[in-house]
């Protein structure tokens, strides 16, 4: 009986060695994008005592872009609260409840990662609609 125990908690520890191993690496997605990596500046500025990452005023007008957090995703006008996540080889699949100044909605953000500084986002039920977007170093 203990060799057995021994046994599966010897099979759990090599299990979760495997799983955590560094050939399973996830994807780092947070940070700013810009849709033009020559506009990152004109897109994005640090604001406040902790200089935090925030737009411009006029950040639209040069592409635009978004702010990855930990748990959300920030656009000029809306914040959106990630619901879940799921990553594959290549692939970020999104889903999350954003809120603007004028309503609540439920969106799924697909990207998928070109390298490890470029990503393009794909827009389901819209054949071939997809946007690149570059990480700004702020």
């Amino acid at each position: 009986m203990i060799a057995l125990q021994k046994s599966v908690v010897a099979t759990f520890l090599v299990s979760a060695a495997l799983l955590s191993s560094p050939g399973a690496k996830a994807i780092e997605l947070a940070g700013a994008w810009a849709t033009s990596a020559d506009q990152c500046n004109k897109v994005f500025t640090r604001k406040g005592n902790a200089k935090q990452i925030a737009f411009t005023n006029f950040s639209g007008v040069y592409g635009g872009g978004f702010i990855a957090e930990a748990d959300r995703l920030r656009g000029k006008h809306e914040i959106c609260k990630i619901r879940s996540k799921k990553e594959s080889d290549k692939t970020i699949n999104l889903v999350a409840a954003c809120a603007s100044s004028i309503m609540l909605s439920h969106v799924q953000f697909i990207l998928n990662v070109i390298d490890e500084n470029t990503l393009s986002r794909e827009f389901p039920g819209m054949v071939d609609m997809k946007v690149e977007y570059h990480r700004c170093q702020i």
